[in-house]
């Protein structure tokens, strides 16, 4: 195999993803887990999955069929849930069954064999094109100054959406644009880490922050940096173990929690020992 991996274009590609994934995903990541919206998440990932099997039907690009499928599911949710009075699990629900069930269809219905759906499923870094890297750098580019811009707004909706109200009168404008673009960062990481785990992506580095602090501005900041460790760390290592890229960025990115959450309960035992020492 050789010791330089960075001899290999699909290793730099694969890189470059890992650093604009680790940006969106902690973005968009903050927001879901600070708004409490991981389940709505689940359900905007599943039926892209919709997107991808017409896609494959149509003879287009799946993530672009993916991005639209994924798009209206998440307007689709927010809209059923505020406007016509369903539960909002229900309506994600109704949709993470149709989604599936619409991508199964369509795969099925396609002529010949999809040899890159398993790639959607679990992610694979020999599937990292310049056309996703240049998707996603843009994606990172408009997150960055989406929530530059409205950073206050973003904030009071994250955690005090009455208070928010008081703050801005688009509050509703706001939640419907910044779903969108969570569904759009959900869709273009697909590729990185798969369908069946691309939410773990969005999660996981959020929660690292969160064990060392709760400041919005540094959570984001700390997700993006345990996003790209983990994700730069899960491609080596699946590089040189043969296992599916996808699985093992999420594993890493657990097992990075595992540690941090550690340390974090030895550092408040010590300094509890230290204070009742003095």
């Amino acid at each position: 195999m050789g010791n330089n991996i960075f001899q290999y274009d699909f290793i730099i590609k694969g890189l470059l993803g890992a650093v604009f994934a680790s940006i969106t995903a902690g973005l968009a990541g903050t927001y879901i887990v600070s708004k409490r919206m991981v389940f709505l998440s689940g359900g905007i990932t599943h039926a892209s999955f919709g997107g991808i099997g017409i896609g494959y039907f149509l003879g287009i690009n799946p993530v672009v069929g993916a991005a639209v499928f994924g798009i209206l599911s998440a307007l689709g949710i927010e809209y059923l849930s505020v406007k016509q009075k369903i539960r909002e699990d229900s309506a994600i629900g109704m949709l993470w069954a149709f989604g599936m069930a619409v991508g199964i269809i369509f795969i099925y219905l396609t002529p010949g064999y999809s040899p890159n759906l398993m790639s959607y499923l679990f992610g694979s870094i020999l599937t990292v094109t310049n056309a996703d890297i240049i998707a996603l750098g843009v994606m990172s580019l408009v997150l960055i100054l989406y929530f530059g811009i409205f950073y206050r707004t973003i904030l009071y909706i994250s955690f005090d959406e009455l208070f928010a109200r008081t703050y801005s009168s688009y509050v509703d404008i706001f939640k419907y644009l910044t779903t969108a673009l969570v569904a759009l960062t959900i869709v273009l990481n697909i590729r990185m880490a798969g369908v069946v785990l691309v939410l773990s992506l969005l999660t996981i580095p959020p929660n690292i922050a969160m064990i060392f602090t709760r400041v919005y501005f540094k959570i984001v900041i700390w997700s993006v940096i345990a996003g790209f460790i983990g994700t730069a760390a899960g491609y080596t290592i699946s590089y040189f173990a043969g296992v599916p890229v996808g699985a093992t960025i999420i594993f890493t990115l657990v097992l990075i929690w595992f540690i941090a959450k550690s340390i974090n309960h030895l550092v408040v035992y010590f300094l509890k020992i230290k204070t009742r020492a003095v």
